[in-house]
């Protein structure tokens, strides 16, 4: 009755009331896109999916008709779609709860060698009891051929059939149907059509993995499949990563080479996904991530030494092609990166451009570069107060200036530090030992001497033509790093 019988100025009404709807939607429209925008932009886990677990056993004497589990990101070129990536779980299930690390893994078929199975065991030969408790290894076979990976699958389930139980190792894959179009891709570069689609596949291939990561863990580093690991490398991560504790930071990195030892936020994990999808055929992946790095502010490479991973293949897995790359930084004991207790530096050697003293004693890949030096300059480290030191290393010149080495230098240790005109300086020093080959190194310093130490020095007892690059100096302490 009421609609047949309405008033007139109730059709006035309505078409007010018409009117004002229209008005005001369109700054909740605004507001909603924009918002939807950013979310997509900056979101960080919510688009990982509650996946159903199946029985262990299952999955390892299954994997081809294993259950599927369900991840879901959005694709940055398409704000209003989503992609939806449903893994495969070959062997494994994770575990509820958070690991310190995740070291993620992405493997194709190679026409020559595979190190997959080796990659696998040193990073769990090389970790202790204890390490082995904050770690997963996640594996993703990427390769489109599914005898293959079922072939590897039942290779990786018989050797480490007990780390697979222990949760410490996943294999997954995320199915070819998922994977965007390898045909007719750019060809930046003039590379050959056939590489273009290699890098871009690998692009894809690891930007699943990322995102299958994004919860496991509180931090993310990326091998590849064909690496050697240093004994203890958690151990020496968390040092470091503890070091930068109150500094900004997207990627350290521990290993100079490719795609190996780059370590991440795991919150950081879904951009990173994002973005490699995006740019998947505009270039190879290692370029791409110094674009990401640069992109959230992080505008110099952080990269520490000695290197905590090694290059170990001999056969590329583009076309088996020769690649013999090694790290000459990497070292198989060096979970004993120094501790080097604040300090202040200062030299009489003329500086070269930026190379300044500061930049020998960093962890990070950087050095001193100086004009020749002569008879009676020195490089002088002044501790912010007196340490206990039980090793001191230090390296000169670099493989690309093996020239600019200190030929005549002695290392020498001080206390009893003043204040002079030309700044703090120890009054009274101890010779330690003389460079030999551009390095010097001395051991149970503690031991050798009855005092704690307040300053170390570098003294050249004889002119040299050559100019002169401190590479490293490394001190060890008696106390952790942390406690300075």
């Amino acid at each position: 009755f009421f609609l047949f019988n309405r008033p007139k100025h109730h059709a006035e009404f309505v078409d007010t009331m018409r009117c004002f709807r229209k008005r005001s939607m369109f700054p909740f429209l605004g507001f909603l896109i924009t918002f939807l925008l950013f979310f997509n932009l900056y979101m960080d886990d919510g688009f990982v999916l509650e996946a159903e677990k199946r029985p262990l056993a299952e999955t390892l004497m299954h994997p081809g008709n294993s259950e599927r589990y369900a991840h879901t990101f959005t694709d940055l070129s398409n704000f209003s779609g989503t992609i939806n990536v449903t893994y495969r779980y070959l062997a494994g299930i994770p575990l509820p709860r958070k690991k310190y690390l995740t070291i993620g893994l992405s493997s194709v078929k190679r026409k020559k060698g595979n190190y997959l199975l080796e990659t696998i065991k040193s990073i769990f030969d090389q970790s202790s009891y204890e390490e082995l408790k904050e770690i997963v290894v996640v594996v993703h076979l990427a390769d489109f051929d599914l005898v293959w990976c079922e072939n590897l699958v039942q290779e990786i389930t018989r050797k480490f059939a007990h780390h697979i139980i222990a949760g410490r190792l996943l294999v997954i894959q995320a199915p070819e149907e998922y994977y965007p179009s390898l045909d007719g891709l750019k060809r930046n570069y003039n590379d050959p059509e056939d590489r273009v689609r290699f890098r871009s596949k690998q692009n894809v291939d690891y930007a699943f993995l990322l995102n299958f990561c994004t919860n496991l863990s509180h931090f993310y580093m990326m091998l590849e499949d064909d690496v050697r690991c240093s004994r203890n490398f958690l151990t020496a991560l968390k040092k470091v990563i503890t070091s930068r504790e109150g500094s900004y930071w997207v990627m350290l990195e521990f290993s100079k080479l490719g795609y190996i030892g780059k370590l991440y936020h795991s919150r950081d994990l879904p951009r990173l996904a994002h973005f490699l999808l995006m740019f998947y055929q505009e270039m190879p992946c290692d370029w791409l991530l110094i674009h990401f790095r640069g992109l959230l502010a992080q505008k110099d490479v952080i990269r520490f030494k000695p290197s905590l991973f090694q290059h170990m293949g001999y056969y590329s897995s583009y076309k088996g092609a020769e690649n013999k790359l090694k790290d000459d930084d990497f070292e198989e004991d060096s979970v004993d990166i120094p501790d080097n207790p604040p300090a202040s530096m200062y030299t009489n050697i003329n500086v070269f451009e930026s190379y300044d003293a500061a930049k020998a004693y960093s962890t990070v890949d950087e050095y001193f570069w100086g004009k020749p030096p002569s008879t009676g300059d020195f490089f002088l480290i002044i501790f912010n107060k007196s340490t206990k030191i039980v090793r001191i290393k230090i390296v000169t010149g670099t493989e690309d200036r093996r020239s600019d080495v200190l030929r005549h230098g002695a290392l020498e240790v001080g206390q009893k530090a003043v204040d002079t005109k030309q700044g703090r300086r120890c009054s009274s020093y101890i010779t330690l030992g003389e460079f030999k080959g551009g390095s010097v190194e001395a051991d149970d310093v503690d031991r050798k001497i009855g005092f704690d130490i307040e300053c170390v020095r570098v003294v050249v007892t004889a002119g040299q033509k050559e100019w002169l690059i401190i590479r490293t100096i490394g001190l060890w302490t008696t106390q952790p790093a942390s406690q300075f």
